[in-house]
């Protein structure tokens, strides 16, 4: 198929902007902005919309600039460098409308202004790296398709950027290596192998290393077996197959909306699912009368019971979803259930559906999760007699598409 010409006009998620060919098919056009005129190449699809390789910017946006990192374009993890962060979070607003319109099928949903995160740049906490095909870790991109040697990535935290470069492991099995970076700028490698063999290893510069199970319980090879991280002016362990607040000055704004639109009241009970490491459930301990924490993840639950040691109201119930929500017998005031922890794309489970079709809050429940997934919930929710409330984006993940959502329902 021959190249096109196109106008942009809009952004869809997935950091694609959307223009139409003669004949009205949508074409979408990574590293592009709306507005511009941009020449591109379609490949030959016969579907109702197509993705576009952009060949040359004929007329750029304002809001275009130079991007920050040379694997720009090639790296899966940035998709708006390209971007002046104003740009970004206006498309950002467009798709999270988007999705919530078209495909959650909501009609003019209450939808606030995405909320800016802290630091564009040097935000990131934690990294998942991959054997590269050249040797070394890197990322996977998905222009070439292969696992790249990484040289630098300005989103991290210039501690954990720094690290890089000594990042050389010769592990035969290795599926993946998570680099966390705790608050004094400590080092917690992860290690996911093949084997579940824990294997001999020397290391030549500071970090810890654990291996990370299949069922995300962890155990320590060398040094700590879990790193401090404080939030929210508490400080907290986390031990290596636990979920991690990767952008911890972002997760305390996050925090703070899900307690503004929550609306706890002091003698209210919570229950929150999963809890985590108990960092969040810490934050709703101290404004309700009670909060019930439901975990799965063994070194999860023994996390919150030592981060949550000062609190003499929370319950932490350990099992699955499947296990403990049907023998739930509480009357919460407020549900707070938290999608996309182990899984970004991953909605509501089944279990979560039958529990919210059960219960009753009396006040409300508050739904956090990438917007794509909660879009696909957002159907469902509403056939099962909740209504919107509230969605305020917040911004977790500058330079990248993602949005998280804090969506607030009634019954």
């Amino acid at each position: 198929m021959p190249d096109l010409t196109l106008t942009l006009t809009d952004m869809a998620h997935g950091g694609l902007a959307l223009g139409r060919d003669k004949g009205g098919r949508a074409i979408f056009v990574p590293y592009a902005i709306p507005g511009e005129t941009v020449r591109v190449h379609v490949p030959d699809d016969r579907r109702g919309f197509a993705r576009a390789e952009l060949l040359e910017v004929l007329q750029p946006s304002s809001d275009r600039v130079t991007p920050r990192c040379r694997h720009f374009g090639i790296c899966g993890n940035c998709h708006f460098q390209h971007m002046t962060y104003a740009a970004q979070l206006r498309a950002k607003d467009d798709a999270t409308r988007d999705q919530l319109t078209r495909v959650g099928g909501l009609k003019n949903p209450p939808l606030r202004p995405i909320l800016p995160a802290p630091e564009v740049y040097g935000y990131r906490a934690e990294t998942a790296l991959f054997p590269a095909d050249e040797g070394g870790l890197g990322y996977w991109s998905p222009v070439e398709r292969r696992i790249f040697r990484v040289a630098e990535c300005p989103i991290l935290a210039p501690a954990l950027e720094a690290a890089l470069p000594d990042l050389d492991v010769d592990l035969p099995g290795l599926r993946r290596l998570s680099l966390r970076l705790g608050d004094d700028e400590e080092l917690l490698a992860a290690l996911e192998i093949e084997d579940v063999e824990p294997p001999e290893l020397l290391v030549d510069f500071p970090v810890s290393v654990s291996i990370v199970l299949p069922d995300h319980t962890a155990a320590s090879l060398i040094g700590d077996p879990y790193l401090l991280r404080t939030i929210g002016g508490r400080e907290f362990r986390f031990s290596p197959g636990v979920p991690y607040p990767v952008n911890p000055a972002a997760a305390e704004l996050w925090a703070g909306i899900i307690l503004e639109l929550s609306e706890l009241a002091p003698d209210d009970t919570v229950l929150e699912n999963p809890g985590g490491a108990g960092w969040l459930t810490a934050t709703l301990a101290a404004r309700a009368a009670q909060v019930i924490a439901i975990e799965a993840n063994p070194d999860a639950v023994a996390d919150a019971a030592d981060n949550l040691d000062a609190f003499d109201n929370v319950a932490i119930y350990q099992g699955t979803e499947e296990e403990v929500f049907p023998a739930l017998d509480a009357e919460p005031d407020v549900v707070l259930l938290r999608t996309g922890l182990y899984r970004l794309e991953e909605g509501l489970s089944p279990a979560a559906f039958r529990l919210l079709e059960r219960l009753r809050p009396r006040r409300r429940v508050v739904i956090t999760g990438e917007v794509g997934a909660l879009a696909k919930d957002a159907k469902r929710l509403v056939k099962i007699g909740y209504r919107p409330v509230a969605f305020q984006p917040v911004d977790l993940t500058p330079q990248g598409f993602w949005v998280e959502v804090v969506s607030v329902w009634r019954k």
